[in-house]
């Protein structure tokens, strides 16, 4: 029997439609109910929007815009619910695998898109017309991408070019029209970090941004301005003290604060959330955040785990770089992106001789038991002059995360160490925001000598608000 999904007949053998088909409807249906009903003034209006660009299939494209705590993955579940509820498919991804977990079915858009990792205003999606994949974007109701601004703006622009000609036998105006037609919803906050662009300028940093791109004057702009986490604040915390941290973040995200100098400014940081250096930096922040942890590590015997490493032949190695190129050498390598040669892991997680075995944290697949097994990766680090493998598990141990890997997060305990100021847009902001109340932040700011300091640098460029 065929399956009729959207405006297109397609066979049931198609597995990415089964997965987005196979949710309970009827479960999703008292969620749904029950999300509508808690939605505010601000999201309620912006639902009722995009629920009817979908059903009235005009298409089109959206940006809800707002700051961490406004609510916008309660609305991207509430959409959701709705949607899948009625037996039709929503595509959840978001610009990176932490944000991605946070989605209903959430992918990063690299893997759901099949995006390159290498782009250029030319690239498309390598995505080929009949394939599962193609099914599954033109049977979509709805795509929703969470975190979009810090996304090279060439990926939208990649993926717009593919949907366009995918959807061109579906809508013979596809190719006139935003992403062949679909309704499509970017979310996010150009506050927060922008795409990285390798040794790239400021200027470079800037017009990579999504509302740098052609797509953008195609854009209406949706706004969440209300802070939810203020209106759900755990008992015993004062009020005014809430409201004054909302507005020091807001001040640093939009760069108001501090001696303003050309996009970078000296903030003095709340006395409150300050704390000194007592020898080592690493163990005073977790000895500070984390009580509980009492500066401790897992003792136990440890199983190394060694990656196979081989320099590519198709890239042309010829006998006497291959003699250089030797595997005791490329085990000494270390890049972006790619996992340690040796992997250490002690008991506390479950490994096995051929899979590493683990426990998703958080998220709707919280709980849920997985297997990683070794995969053969290329470094695309261009400062790499030859191409090699490595088969490892793409797994690197951290007691500790990046400011750009923390961005969608909301934590309870947020310790930042602050060795040297921080060197691009929007990069204080997050870290300092990934809090839900002030009680949880400390910041350490020491340099080399490990003296303390009380104020660092805020880094915005103010010219990528101009056009929201």
């Amino acid at each position: 029997m065929p399956l009729v999904s959207g405006e297109l007949s397609l066979t049931t053998d198609n597995r990415l439609i089964l997965e987005e088909l196979s949710y309970d409807r009827e479960l999703l249906a008292k969620e749904s109910q029950l999300l509508h009903g808690q939605l505010t003034d601000e999201q309620r209006s912006i639902y009722d929007a995009v629920i009817s660009y979908v059903y009235s299939n005009k298409g089109g494209l959206y940006f809800v815009y707002g700051y961490g705590g406004t609510g916008k993955t309660f609305l991207w579940r509430a959409l959701s619910a709705y949607i899948r509820a009625k037996g039709q498919i929503v595509i959840n991804v978001a610009s990176s695998g932490i944000a991605s977990l946070l989605l209903p079915g959430g992918r990063t858009a690299h893997s759901r898109f099949a995006i390159p990792i290498s782009i250029n205003e030319e690239s498309t999606c390598n995505i080929h017309q009949g394939s599962q994949l193609a099914d599954l974007i033109v049977a979509a109701k709805l795509i929703i991408w969470d975190e979009a601004p810090m996304m090279h703006k060439h990926c939208f622009e990649a993926l717009d070019r593919t949907m366009r000609d995918i959807l061109r036998f579906v809508n013979q105006d596809s190719g006139h029209r935003t992403f062949g037609g679909k309704t499509v919803v970017f979310g996010g906050d150009f506050r927060q970090i922008l795409p990285v662009v390798p040794k790239g300028s400021r200027q470079d940093i800037v017009s990579s941004a999504i509302n740098s791109s052609y797509l953008w004057k195609h854009c209406k702009v949706m706004r969440l301005t209300k802070n939810l986490r203020l209106n759900s604040m755990q008992p015993g915390l004062d009020q005014q003290r809430m409201e004054e941290f909302a507005n020091w973040l807001s001040s640093i995200g939009d760069g108001t604060i501090g001696e303003d100098n050309d996009g970078y400014a000296e903030v003095d940081i709340p006395s409150q959330m300050l704390l000194k250096c007592n020898g080592d930096p690493i163990a005073t922040i977790v000895n500070s955040t984390f009580p509980q942890f009492n500066g401790g590590i897992i003792d136990g015997e440890g199983k190394t785990y060694f990656s196979s490493d081989t320099a590519c032949k198709a890239d042309g190695t010829s006998t006497v770089l291959a003699d250089v190129h030797t595997p005791e050498f490329l085990n000494t390598i270390r890049a972006s992106g790619l996992p340690n040669h040796a992997l250490t892991l002690k008991v506390g997680s479950p490994i096995g001789e051929h899979v590493v075995e683990g426990s998703i944290l958080a998220g709707p697949n919280a709980g849920t038991r997985v297997l990683i097994v070794r995969m053969t990766i290329t470094p695309s680090d261009t400062r790499l002059p030859f191409k090699f493998n490595r088969r490892q598990f793409p797994l690197m141990l951290s007691y500790a995360m990046t400011i750009n890997k923390s961005q969608g997060q909301t934590l309870s305990n947020v310790g930042l160490i602050l060795r040297k100021p921080v060197f691009v847009h929007g990069q204080l902001y997050v870290a300092a925001s990934r809090i839900s109340q002030p009680n949880g932040l400390k910041i350490l700011i020491c340099n080399d000598s490990k003296s303390t300091l009380n104020s660092t640098t805020n880094v915005v460029y103010k010219e990528v608000f101009n056009n929201l």
